[in-house]
């Protein structure tokens, strides 16, 4: 397995299809048998909340860098092996927050699950960019858009001041008859390729059906790019469409004794079962608004 084990899904521009990448990454591995968390680190405009149906009076990453909950309050089952750790939508509870936290919630992640995915907010502002120097490692995501590649150059420098190291890019919504070089990109921010991602209906599909991509539409393009992509990531063999758990169909659909899987056996880890009504509208927004 890779030494690294906790990233940082970064871009500079939202809607390229950051939440989808770590949600797709986060479950490919998840269905390869590693204990996984996703954790919203963007603050103040967060998507995750409507990912694990919160009501209103639930704990999340807010109440626990304002010290009125601990994580074990905020982590939230999904499905087998994968938890999230959702931010608030609250902007007074924003505002009760501190960021610097954050180095603790990572350290403890890391000791109990076997991978995190810090799902980072776009823009320059303190809380963008800490989680990028606290992870091992900082994935870049963008679309070929010369816009978005801009932007992920600025992400890339953030993460030097920020004394983070970038693994690399992932190229989304690429096209099979597009004369862009995806290389070139890598090469122009002077940074590995980690992979691209082909345009695939499904993937929209797959938001509005609120299950993710590579449940959904196995077999496509979009979600056999994110496999290999997980794979090379942990260096481990990714089950394909026969290999995966059949059983797991949509996102929060097991019961908590299965999904407890997750977590590690020295006592109670406060998860709850997370239902998957609102992980459509969730998703949806983060990639257009993060």
């Amino acid at each position: 397995m890779s030494h690294e084990t906790v990233y940082a899904i970064a871009s500079g521009k939202g809607g390229v299809g950051k939440t989808t990448t770590t949600v797709n990454l986060g479950t490919a591995l998840a269905q390869a048998g590693e204990r996984v968390a996703i954790v919203d680190t963007d603050l103040g405009m967060a998507n995750l909340a409507g990912f694990v149906s919160l009501t209103p009076d639930s704990m999340t990453l807010h109440d626990v860098l304002s010290g009125a909950a601990s994580i074990d309050d905020a982590i939230y089952s999904v499905t087998e092996n994968i938890v999230a750790v959702p931010s608030g939508t609250s902007l007074d509870e924003y505002a009760d927050t501190s960021p610097e936290g954050l180095r603790e919630v990572v350290s403890e992640l890391r000791d109990r699950f076997d991978y995190v995915f810090l799902d980072v907010g776009a823009g320059v502002n303190h809380e963008t960019v800490l989680p990028l120097g606290l992870a091992d490692s900082v994935i870049l995501v963008s679309t070929p858009e010369p816009a978005a590649v801009h932007d992920s150059k600025k992400t890339l420098e953030l993460t030097e001041r920020a004394g983070g190291t970038v693994a690399g890019l992932v190229v989304t919504r690429t096209l099979p008859d597009s004369d862009i070089s995806h290389e070139e990109i890598a090469t122009r921010l002077e940074t590995d390729l980690l992979g691209t991602i082909p345009e695939d209906a499904a993937a929209r599909e797959s938001v509005y059906a609120g299950t993710p991509l590579i449940v959904y539409e196995p077999n496509g393009p979009a979600a056999t790019a994110y496999r290999q992509l997980a794979a090379d990531l942990a260096g481990i063999d990714i089950p394909d469409s026969s290999g995966a758990d059949e059983e797991v169909t949509e996102l929060g659909d097991e019961s908590e004794s299965e999904s407890s899987s997750a977590a590690d056996s020295d006592g109670d880890r406060g998860e709850r079962e997370a239902a998957h009504d609102d992980v459509s509208s969730a998703i949806t927004e983060a990639e257009s608004d993060s």
